[in-house]
């Protein structure tokens, strides 16, 4: 149970961030719109919160493997070889990753000024700025636990996004047979 919930972590805390900002943004629609009234720190807090969203999905992509790739070439390589070009393709993403969580580690514990604070929430901006080391070293870990799985495990991960035209086809001549 422990371990399910955290090999989904990204999606819970996408799912709380969406619905969070979502409903900060709506409460501001209606303050505004209804009761002639603005809560100066929804539209700051759903900026951040959306910021978050965005990199915490880009981990849970990186767990699906549905980042995007020029794969084009592949068509013309054997199947077995793609995997480990892919894998090759990702050792440049960790490397980044590793130097970016360095950069980023560096800049929000040593570099910020404690005094730079949001504009109407008031709080250190290192706490904003910490999703950046948190969810690139998250990512990181994801992508090695991609490639165990393709090249160690002989798991076939496929972009959730990938649509199979004959897949779909076959279903459709099924169904108008029926």
């Amino acid at each position: 149970m422990f371990w399910k919930f955290l090999d989904n972590i990204e999606s819970v805390i996408c799912r709380i961030l969406l619905s969070g900002f979502v409903v900060l943004l709506f409460t501001q629609i209606i303050a505004r719109e209804v009761f002639g009234f603005s809560f100066s720190w929804i539209e700051e807090l759903s900026v951040y919160m959306f910021v978050w969203f965005v990199y915490f999905g880009a981990s849970y992509a990186a767990l699906k493997g549905a980042h995007n790739r020029v794969t084009f070439q592949f068509r013309f390589l054997p199947d077995g070889a793609i995997k480990y070009i892919e894998a090759f393709a990702d050792l440049f993403w960790l490397f980044f990753n590793v130097y970016f969580i360095y950069l980023a580690s560096d800049f929000v514990f040593n570099k910020m000024n404690k005094f730079w604070k949001s504009q109407t929430l008031g709080i250190e901006m290192k706490y904003i700025y910490m999703v950046l080391p948190f969810a690139f070293t998250l990512m990181t870990i994801r992508v090695l636990q991609v490639n165990y799985r393709k090249l160690i495990k002989g798991e076939d991960i496929a972009d959730p996004d990938q649509i199979d035209l004959d897949e779909i086809k076959a279903a459709t001549d099924a169904a108008k047979s029926k």
